[in-house]
């Protein structure tokens, strides 16, 4: 599913217009990045945890030269399933 169908499911499931699921959709989004952005984390029970988490500086190899490189700490964005959701998937 890409974001045109999201739109769409979440028109039909709310009984919204397409401009008003876009609008919706666009905000709930928003909402994610600004908060990660931050450092923070949200936490939606039953669904899952949007966050950041930080990664350790670390040694790799590049791999068309075999090249060893040093690869500094940057922080990434992460999104941990909940237990409902788990249980959907499977």
């Amino acid at each position: 599913m890409n974001k045109k169908e999201l739109i769409g499911y979440v028109a039909e499931k709310a009984e919204l217009n397409k401009k008003q699921a876009s609008a919706a959709v666009e905000a709930f989004i928003e909402g994610v990045s600004s908060v990660i952005e931050k450092g923070e984390k949200i936490s939606l029970i039953g669904f899952g945890t949007f966050g950041v988490k930080e990664r350790a500086a670390r040694e790799g190899v590049v791999p068309g030269t075999k090249e060893k490189r040093m690869y500094a700490a940057k922080k990434v964005p992460f999104f941990k399933a909940g237990k409902a959701l788990k249980d959907k998937a499977l």
